[in-house]
């Protein structure tokens, strides 16, 4: 009980997680007398990360600071512009289908987020969008960054879950799809009440030159999903062979990404990769505990009290990702409810691949919402728009969210239908 207290005090005053996790479990040991645990925790914070599958994470964090620098970023921003911008509203479709592309590069909403707002929120602004509407747009559409692969988050869930990360990126793509799709009709029909503005028709000549100038940029993504869809590598050799071509396009066809670069790349690289890397090792020794006082047993036997069908646990389940993602980042509760949460869903018959997506999903909307959103206070703070009105403009956008989220809650098909056709 004193362990249970002290970990909702740190977290309520603002303690990283990782710290939370690894003092709580410290003191567990000291208040319960197992100071035999000791002996067994240098082993336990090894095994938290000796996964093969782990070594995707810094390859692909190191594809996304390679794609920046080299000015791969921005020239599929400028190619969604050149696609979509002459219509009615067209930059605000322009900000969605840049976020996916982007989603196939970062993996991360909250990357993506902080490059968004940065660019196309202050365009947006300059052509007639409110920053309001702008800010939570770019907020909005950050949610395809998890699903549309690669993904740090199904990475981190296929090691917990111990099934294939190839499919969980494979089942990612429909529904990461399905959520620009709903959101460009959410924008269509506010664009008619607010009469967006339209942009100039691009000349043929800039449409071909942008679109010969993103094929390089195109080519990583695109290399990488047909890769895996065939079989040709893993999910984790995947994200070596992108880092090399990023590597490649940036220094030599966009002559962007110089070598005095590589120092500063490489250093962010370490630093995300190192922090989620501490994660999962003081989650691995928190599980720990939370198995050995028999936890996820009791959670199980109080989810069937409610739940007697797999229809009532998708949708307590939901509620419940959703309230933990308000309050927690989205790996860091990852790490700490898939454990939990993944072998209840499998007596109920939940096919492991589509519970993935929906943990993602919701963890991932759940950074939008307050009071803890981290997508939230990223895109107010960089877009220079105050909460409270950022909230008010994000509401369309995330009803629209939940009732993506429902729909592939309950047609599971949705997520399976793909690796399932080309038997992955």
């Amino acid at each position: 009980m004193i362990t249970l207290i002290l970990f909702f005090l740190l977290l309520l005053f603002g303690v990283p997680i990782a710290i939370v996790l690894g003092l709580t479990t410290v003191i567990y040991v000291l208040t319960t007398g197992n100071f035999g645990m000791f002996d067994s925790l240098p082993q336990r914070l090894f095994n938290g990360i000796q996964n093969f599958s782990l070594l995707a994470i810094p390859m692909f964090v190191l594809v996304g600071e390679l794609m920046n620098t080299g000015g791969i970023t921005t020239r599929l921003i400028r190619f969604s512009s050149v696609v979509f911008g002459s219509v009615r509203g067209g930059l605000a479709y322009v900000n969605v289908a840049a976020n996916m592309f982007l989603a196939s590069i970062m993996g991360s909403a909250t990357a993506q987020t902080a490059v968004m707002s940065r660019t196309i929120v202050p365009e947006m602004e300059k052509q007639g969008y409110s920053r309001d509407f702008a800010s939570a747009l770019t907020a909005a559409s950050s949610i395809v960054g998890p699903l549309i692969p690669p993904s740090m988050p199904f990475i981190i869930y296929g090691v917990l879950a111990g099934v294939s990360i190839s499919k969980l990126f494979v089942a990612g793509i429909v529904p990461g799809i399905l959520f620009g799709v709903c959101f460009a009709l959410m924008i269509y029909v506010i664009s008619i009440k607010q009469n967006f503005p339209r942009s100039e028709r691009p000349t043929w000549s800039k449409v071909w030159k942008d679109t010969f100038n993103v094929l390089p940029a195109l080519a990583i993504p695109t290399i990488i999903m047909v890769g895996i869809l065939l079989g040709i590598f893993t999910a984790t050799e995947s994200a070596a062979i992108a880092a090399l071509l990023a590597f490649l396009v940036g220094a030599f066809f966009y002559r962007e990404l110089k070598f005095k670069d590589l120092p500063k790349i490489l250093s962010n690289t370490v630093i995300t990769s190192a922090t989620v890397a501490f994660l999962i090792t003081v989650s691995n020794l928190f599980g720990w505990v939370l198995t050995y006082e028999k936890i996820p047993q009791l959670i199980a036997k109080s989810i069937l009290a409610f739940a007697d069908t797999q229809w009532a646990f998708l949708l307590l389940v939901n509620l419940i990702l959703f309230l933990v993602g308000m309050f927690l980042d989205g790996v860091a509760a990852l790490i700490l409810l898939v454990p939990i949460l993944y072998p209840i869903a499998m007596n109920y018959g939940v096919d492991p691949i589509h519970f993935g997506v929906l943990i993602t999903i919701n963890l991932t909307i759940g950074l939008m919402t307050p009071p803890v959103g981290t997508v939230l206070f990223v895109t107010s703070a960089l877009a220079e728009v105050k909460i409270e009105r950022l909230v008010r403009a994000l509401l369309p956008f995330l009803v629209m969210a939940f009732v993506v989220m429902f729909l592939i809650t309950y047609v599971p098909q949705l997520t399976t239908a793909i690796f399932q056709w080309i038997k992955i």
